[in-house]
């Protein structure tokens, strides 16, 4: 499994033809205390930079996008009952969608972990 990161502060892991998407820990450190998580339903389509889920904290609410063209093949519906997950373990338990990659060639626009840490270091 390869994990690739956006600039937008997500993560992608990267298992054969399937892509695990959430958030970093990064992220949710701005975000404080998630409270509400929107899902998009399995079967739909994405292209690389649509909105693909909106979290919602005591601070603000945020778009999550998507990194790659893929269709979402499954949503991590716990997490409509316990949003709290994603700042419990934004990068395991607390994945927001699984994504048949259709486009493999944009995962070379992401960053890798080394060049992730390097950014946020920068901000």
């Amino acid at each position: 499994m390869t994990t690739y990161y956006t600039k937008d502060h997500e993560w992608i892991a990267v298992e054969g033809d399937i892509a695990t998407v959430g958030v970093t820990d990064y992220a949710q450190s701005q975000l404080g205390d998630v409270v509400f998580v929107e899902l998009p339903e399995a079967g739909k389509t994405l292209t690389q930079g649509d909105e693909a889920a909106v979290v919602e904290s005591v601070k603000a609410a945020s778009e999550v996008y998507a990194p790659i063209d893929g269709d979402v093949a499954e949503a991590n519906d716990a997490l409509a009952d316990e949003p709290a997950k994603v700042n419990e373990d934004p990068e395991g338990a607390a994945w927001f969608i699984k994504l048949t990659i259709t486009n493999k060639d944009q995962l070379s626009d992401l960053m890798d972990e080394a060049a992730y840490k390097s950014y946020v270091a920068g901000l």
